[in-house]
């Protein structure tokens, strides 16, 4: 599986999960104890963020992360992975 595959799914997780919270950017990085820029980024799913950033929104979020063996993502997938 690519590495930007994984940051844009990673980053698509994230930004469902403050979503369905309820809680807008700014929230989520006062949770996190960090600038709003960095969780813009994160939800971006650029490379050059910290891994510091990405655990401490996830940490707020409530979430553990679990690494599972990939699975090629379908037909209907593509087009939200390769348009954003």
């Amino acid at each position: 599986m690519n590495d930007l595959l994984l940051q844009n799914q990673l980053a698509q997780q994230l930004r469902q999960l403050r979503k369905h919270r309820g809680l807008t950017q700014a929230q989520l990085a006062e949770l996190a104890m960090i600038d709003r820029k960095q969780v813009i980024l994160v939800e971006k799913g650029l490379g050059s963020v910290s891994f510091e950033f990405y655990s401490k929104i996830i940490a707020a979020l409530g979430c553990t992360i679990e690494i599972r063996p990939a699975k090629r993502p379908t037909l209907e997938e593509l087009p939200g992975i390769f348009n954003e």
